[in-house]
């Protein structure tokens, strides 16, 4: 079992909390804070007990300079001052005097943001290779390490496992939230345990199917992810996405699981992916070759509707269209009313089916939605989150 933020005394203490603030900014404006919102339990219970507080996030990837800009933590910081109703003291610095004074000056109750972590990553990518003189350097402006950042659980980065290496080390409220949830549902799922799969590649997802294949049910597939599987019956797949490099271990797979796997038996298809696009309904054998799939069809959503009212566990990662686009929407529309309406523990395995899900007003009807896509999946497939393997065990 290991050690939470609970287990610690944080009066007085400097408490480093790795928090996911990863959220979607365009010209400086937030249009999803969920993950912000999701931390805001541990921040509050670290004010309460009157710690000195250290956050630290990512955002984005920071690969050349113009990334600096784009991925910059000020709004994130403002955005939370405000949930908070309380100043945030935003150092657009990840290191250096300017950083290690104001921490060294902080007040009980303080809350101090650093710049994006990975700014880091713009020389020589410290903080997401783990540098261990940053992952150092980090711990040494505090005194206790909590990680609440669930998304990036899975990754040993300086900010994570980098900290936890060097100081006395917890989880937060999220990640442990993260861990019992997901970690009982595969453990010892209400059957029938209904696993619906979408996104786009088969690779992404291939260590997912291998665990659970012998203990799900069922597994939905849908997404652009279904495309591969299809052609791997000789399917015409017209212009669909396709993983060439899985349509072997689809074609396995099928043969091996056939009365387990659930695959589309209609499409919508369109021209291109666009909104301005023509766009129309057919049997899953008849995509032309310029035609691209977008969306499961009526009569699938038909087909999952029967496997999922009977169910009393599902899990749900991967979208099953591009519902980013109106047009092509409906499937992820229509599946998010069936399981909100089915009498079963839904789990709903974050990214961009988490979105999905929070944008088109579900957000509280299911029993949890999950702040990592990479760190549920890898849950899903069974590993170790290394984040998380590092932080201390309660019976030390």
């Amino acid at each position: 079992m290991k050690k939470t933020i609970k287990d610690f005394d944080l009066n007085g203490k400097r408490v480093i909390i790795r928090v996911d603030f990863n959220v979607p900014i365009k010209n400086g404006i937030i249009s999803d804070d969920n993950r912000i919102k999701e931390s805001l339990q541990t921040i509050k219970y670290a004010l309460d007990n009157n710690a000195k507080i250290i956050l630290l996030s990512h955002l984005g990837r920071v690969k050349k300079k113009e990334d600096l800009k784009i991925n910059d933590l000020e709004p994130i910081s403002k955005r939370l001052s405000e949930l908070l109703n309380k100043k945030i003291i935003f150092i657009p610095h990840t290191r250096g005097k300017i950083v290690e004074d104001i921490i060294n000056n902080m007040n009980n109750q303080d809350i101090v943001l650093l710049q994006n972590t990975r700014y880091e990553d713009l020389d020589s990518k410290k903080e997401s290779s783990n540098d261990i003189e940053l992952g150092k350097y980090w711990a040494n402006l505090g005194d206790i390490f909590i990680n609440d950042a669930f998304g990036t659980s899975h990754r040993a980065h300086a900010s994570n496992v980098g900290i936890a290496s060097n100081i006395p080390s917890g989880i937060g409220f999220l990640v442990e939230k993260e861990l019992e949830i997901l970690g009982n549902i595969i453990n010892k799922p209400k059957r029938p345990f209904i696993l619906i799969l979408g996104g786009a590649k088969v690779s992404d997802k291939i260590g997912v199917i291998e665990n659970l294949v012998n203990i799900a049910d069922y597994i939905l597939i849908a997404g652009g992810m279904a495309y591969t599987f299809l052609k791997s019956q000789g399917i015409s797949i017209g212009n669909s996405l396709l993983d060439v490099d899985s349509i072997d271990f689809s074609k396995n797979i099928l043969e091996k699981y056939s009365d387990k796997i659930i695959l589309p038996i209609d499409s919508v298809v369109a021209e291109s992916i666009s909104d301005k696009t023509n766009y129309r309904t057919c049997f899953i054998n008849e995509i032309k070759y310029d035609e691209i799939g977008v969306d499961i069809g009526p009569l699938t959503l038909k087909l999952f509707k029967h496997y999922l009212e009977k169910a009393q566990t599902v899990i749900w990662n991967g979208p099953v269209g591009i519902f980013e686009i109106d047009n092509f929407a409906n499937g992820t529309k229509k599946l998010l009313q069936i399981l909100k309406g089915i009498n079963a523990d839904v789990i709903l395995g974050g990214g961009d089916t988490a979105s999905a899900a929070i944008n088109m007003g579900y957000k509280n009807s299911f029993k949890h939605i999950s702040t990592g896509g990479g760190a549920s999946l890898e849950m899903l497939e069974g590993k170790a989150l290394l984040g998380v393997e590092i932080i201390d065990e309660r019976n030390k």
